[in-house]
């Protein structure tokens, strides 16, 4: 039980600022065994996130002070993440043997030839990936920049609510970081897997697609589950909030899952497969062993044995807790629910244990 005393010292809340909602997850860890301290979401205003750029500074602040009080944590150091679209990566060759300081140094000098933008307006990162296969006296190098504005506007947010950006992540990574907690449990499981995680927003479907644990692909397209929501509304006469609420708790007319949700999780595994197809016109892979469901809309009923019968894939609803312990202000129900949709807050909350 040592461990457990001195957990709050290190440890980071993960959260996710997604166009719908805020996110946040505490995890702390005993062996190998994690535990859930705690987790909330609360929704944000309509528009205070287009796109996953913050839109409106405020709406955002007021849903983090409300999540904070929501999730019970006094935790006050955070791991948050801007989306893979907003980042420029770039593997680069270096000399081996260059402390990070000469790295640093040296990166500031080239950048300029990968990066579009003023070194100014930019925040740099980068990670020694290991030596490089053509020249043993060279490292791999990985180059990550980010239009400051973008890391700006998140630490002004998180601000608001009292809370301290320590990492700031790149979404793709955090969920990479989860899919680690999954693999083991997939129905393929073997070595070399290749695997599409498809992760299935409000507005937005991101598909990343991991060979051995690391991402290869990476594709962004405007569908999502506001799609459904909005069909609710317009077809039952209802608020979007109400359309929103009954989507999720129920209690709609007896054609609702003949005549909306069926055409919607149509057009869903359609995207899915249109995804795909663009994955495997790009390079040397022609099919994958796995799918695997993320996002707040990989929820909708029978979604997955859809996928899974018109793709013929196996396919299934993520989970990254299933393995957790619990704390006892944690509602297990409710997390069970969320679980799809905390892919990238659990990543970044894993960053407590790097």
């Amino acid at each position: 039980m040592l461990g457990l005393f001195n957990k709050k010292a290190n440890t980071l809340l993960g959260i996710d600022i997604s166009s719908t909602s805020v996110k946040l997850l505490e995890l702390s860890r005993q062996g190998d065994r994690y535990r859930v301290e705690a987790y909330a979401v609360e929704p944000l205003p309509a528009s205070a996130v287009v796109e996953k750029n913050i839109a409106e500074l405020e709406g955002v602040g007021q849903a983090l002070t409300r999540v904070l009080l929501k999730a019970r944590t006094n935790l006050r150091n955070v791991a948050v993440a801007v989306a893979g679209s907003a980042v420029i990566t770039k593997t680069i060759e270096m000399d081996a043997g260059l402390s990070d300081d000469e790295l640093e140094n040296q990166l500031k000098i080239e950048a300029d030839q990968y990066i579009p933008y003023p070194l100014d307006e930019v925040a740099i990162d980068f990670e020694v990936q290991g030596p490089s296969a053509r020249n043993p006296e060279r490292v791999n190098v990985l180059l990550a920049a980010c239009r400051k504005e973008n890391v700006e506007v998140r630490e002004a947010a998180l601000a608001m609510a009292g809370l301290t950006a320590r990492v700031v992540d790149i979404e793709a990574y955090a969920l990479e970081r989860s899919f680690g907690l999954l693999s083991g449990h997939l129905a393929t499981a073997q070595e070399h897997l290749t695997v599409a995680v498809v992760d299935i927003g409000a507005t937005m479907t991101t598909l990343s697609v991991l060979h051995n644990g690391r991402i290869i692909y990476t594709r962004e397209q405007l569908f999502g589950g506001r799609q459904l929501t909005e069909e609710i509304q317009r077809r039952y006469g209802l608020t979007f909030e109400q359309a929103g609420l009954a989507k999720k708790q129920g209690g709609l007319p007896d054609d609702y899952a003949s005549e909306v949700l069926q055409p919607f999780r149509d057009a869903l595994v359609q995207q899915v497969s249109r995804s795909l197809q663009f994955f495997f016109a790009s390079g040397q892979y022609n099919a994958v062993d796995h799918i695997l469901l993320a996002g707040g809309t990989a929820s909708v009923p029978g979604l997955d044995r859809l996928i899974e019968q018109r793709l013929n894939t196996p396919t299934q609803v993520a989970n990254p807790f299933s393995d957790m312990a619990l704390s006892s202000k944690v509602n297990a129900g409710a997390l069970a629910g969320d679980a799809p949709a905390l892919m990238i807050a659990c990543g970044l909350a894993l960053r407590s244990f790097d």
